[in-house]
Order: C-alpha cells, then sequence, then structure tokens
C-alpha cells in the first residue's frame, strides 16, 4: 500500500504514463512478428482512497484487502473538511475513487457538492441498515459511534438520567463540561434534536446547556471526560469510543478515570442514543469504479467489522457481526435513536445558526 499519496503526484503519474504511450522510433522497440506474438501487459490494478480517517484498523483492513485482491490502495489522507474541498476543487480532474470520512454531515455536504455517484451494487447496500445511508445510494456508514452522556459516578444518581435535553435542566446548572458548537459531533446531534423536536425547542435546548457550563467549552472528548474525572464538572456528550479507549487502557490513570466516570445512552422511551457514522461514497468521476466498489464491500466484510470493533472501538455498521469486544458489544445493545442519517445534514446549517445565536461558544 502508497501511503499520503498526493493529489500532484497522482496526477503527474498518469501524465507520465500518457506520455509513455509508446514511441514507433524507439530502437528498443519489438519486430513486428514479436509484438504480434507478445500478449499485452496486464495492467495493475489500483484505487485511489481520499480518506479523513487516521487509525490503525483502517491500515491493517487496507494492507488486508491489497493481500486478498492484488488491488493497490493510493491513499491520500486530509481533515475531513478540508479532504471534501479539495476533492471538489479539483473538479473533474480528481483522481479520487473513494471518498472516506467521519460524520454523516460531512457526507451530506459531500453529496450535496456532487462528489459521489450512487453505489447502485443492491448487495452492498443492503449489508448496511437503511438508517445508517443515504437513502439514494450516494454514501454508507461502515462504522456506527454513540454519542451519549459521560457523567460522574461520584455527583451523578443515574437514575437522574433520562434523555439528552434532562441537562439543559436547572438542576444541571454549572456541573456541565463541552466541546465547543463548531464540532462536527456537536453540530449533529443538535441537527438530530431539530429533527425529533423542531427548531425552536432545539434552540431552546442549545442555550440550556450553555447555560449550564462549568467552564467555557475547549478540547476533545477525552478532555471531557478526564474533566469528568477531575471534578471540573458532572457530565458531558461524548463519543463512546473515546471513553472506551480509556477504559481499555492498563495505565493506573486511566483505570482511575474509569472507575470515576460511566456512560449513559437514553433509552428508546427517550429516542434512543444518537447515533452517527463514518462513512464511504464512491467519487462521482472515480477512474477505477469497479476497484472503488471491491473496496466497500471489503470494509464490509465480517473479518473488517471485527478489525473496526475491535481495534478502534466502533460499533460496526454491518449487523450479525461477532467479535471479542465486550464493552463495544453492551454498546451496541443500547437503545438508538434509528433517524435516518441522511436527513442530519439537512438540518445541519439549521443547527449552525442555533449555536451561532446561542451562548455555547
Amino acid at each position: 500500500m502508497r501511503l499520503e499519496i498526493s493529489f500532484t503526484a497522482l496526477v503527474a503519474a498518469g501524465a507520465v504514463l500518457a506520455s509513455c504511450g509508446g514511441s514507433g522510433n524507439s530502437d528498443q522497440a519489438a519486430a513486428p512478428d514479436e509484438a504480434a506474438n507478445t500478449p499485452p501487459a496486464q495492467e495493475a490494478r489500483v484505487v485511489n482512497v481520499y480518506s479523513a480517517r487516521h487509525y490503525d484498523s483502517d491500515r491493517i483492513i487496507y494492507e488486508r484487502f491489497t493481500e486478498e485482491t492484488g488491488i493497490e490502495i493510493n491513499l491520500v489522507e486530509a481533515g475531513g473538511d478540508l479532504l471534501i474541498e479539495r476533492v471538489r476543487a479539483d473538479g473533474e480532474r480528481s483522481p479520487a475513487d473513494v471518498i472516506v470520512t467521519v460524520d454523516a454531515a460531512r457526507l451530506h455536504r459531500a453529496e450535496q457538492a456532487g462528489l459521489f455517484q450512487p453505489i447502485q451494487d443492491q448487495e452492498i447496500l443492503g449489508m448496511v441498515p437503511a438508517e445508517l445511508r443515504d437513502p439514494q445510494g450516494y454514501w454508507l456508514g461502515f462504522t456506527a459511534r454513540a454519542r451519549v452522556i459521560a457523567y460522574s459516578t461520584e455527583r451523578v444518581d443515574p437514575s437522574t438520567l433520562t434523555s439528552y435535553e434532562a441537562l439543559a435542566g436547572d438542576d444541571w446548572d454549572g456541573r456541565l463540561c463541552m466541546r465547543t458548537s463548531d464540532n462536527a459531533y456537536n453540530q449533529s446531534l443538535l441537527a438530530s434534536r431539530i429533527i425529533h423536536n423542531g427548531e425552536a425547542s432545539a434552540e431552546e435546548w442549545a442555550n440550556g446547556i450553555a447555560a449550564n457550563l462549568a467552564v467555557p467549552p475547549s478540547g476533545g472528548d477525552t478532555d471531557q471526560i478526564r474533566a469528568i474525572a477531575a471534578g471540573t464538572c458532572d457530565a458531558s456528550f461524548v463519543n463512546h469510543y473515546y471513553y472506551v479507549r480509556i477504559a481499555t487502557s492498563e495505565a493506573p490513570e486511566d483505570q482511575a478515570v474509569t472507575s470515576a466516570v460511566a456512560l449513559y445512552a437514553p433509552g428508546e422511551a427517550y429516542g434512543g442514543a444518537h447515533i452517527n457514522v463514518s462513512g464511504v461514497g464512491i467519487a462521482a468521476g472515480a477512474p477505477h469504479p469497479d476497484e472503488a466498489r471491491e473496496f466497500i464491500r471489503f470494509l464490509l466484510s465480517e473479518d473488517s467489522q471485527r478489525v473496526f470493533a475491535e481495534v478502534t472501538n466502533e460499533i460496526p455498521a454491518r449487523t450479525g457481526v461477532t467479535y471479542d469486544n465486550p464493552r463495544v458489544a453492551e454498546i451496541s445493545d443500547w437503545d438508538r435513536d434509528t433517524v435516518n442519517l441522511g436527513e442530519l445534514g439537512d438540518h445541519t446549517e439549521t443547527a449552525v445558526r442555533i449555536f451561532d445565536r446561542a451562548e455555547w461558544p
């Protein structure tokens, strides 16, 4: 697998190959009889993967993909928003075959920018529950993550936890830590509140969360978990795998955090746990669409789904996969919000406007 190939290198490589298409004046050219009897060289199969993910699980899977299929992966990595912008800016010249990114809102933006073509392969689409893929088949999730409530086991009675909305109540005044409102995970969570409760109620919720902050928003999900353990605040919203990563660490300080913090997911009566995905789509101008489909099918294979669960602590998007990670298995059994994730992107711009008006920096 060739890693982190630049856009310039990919385009230049194509130009070089084209310029080497055969000069009839070459002293090394085969004689006519020889050329007629020489079978054409088989072109190496490749797939150009543009990814916003940077996980060991992915590299393990990419290496296995090449070993099993013989298809070489040219991997280009960038941050989620930057990746989308780079493919969009390249337009028809883009060598991208597959676009991999995190969060349904980003996938929606890529779709709206015309960066995907429909996958169309019904067998591939059928591997993933309908709520985890675009209704028109432009993209699908290959791993899932639950954004739930992390809380102090010392200062919070779990029987008082019910829903995401509850944390906006007066009894949580000065007790919350949060990431900033420009975080894609929080924007998608707010978009889900808009879908379920309407824009006015969602804005009231965002203002209530902002009013209950113990400290100004900062840091990532792991920072929120550690802040709860340190007593800075009592609760936050986090993606489950950040907590599981700490919980499976053997470091004494991480074990102390694990004993001081737990996760809570709303039950079915309160809409279930908010779910998001890492997703993939075939680029609109993919030069290797067959290889792109093989790549996506491989991501959804049972072996690959098992790697995501055991190495990255993500929930397999494909149902019925068995794996050796009891913490992820427990989380996978939680009640889930079954709203189609394609809808989240429809409400992300509204969520951003609400955050701009709210006092949630």
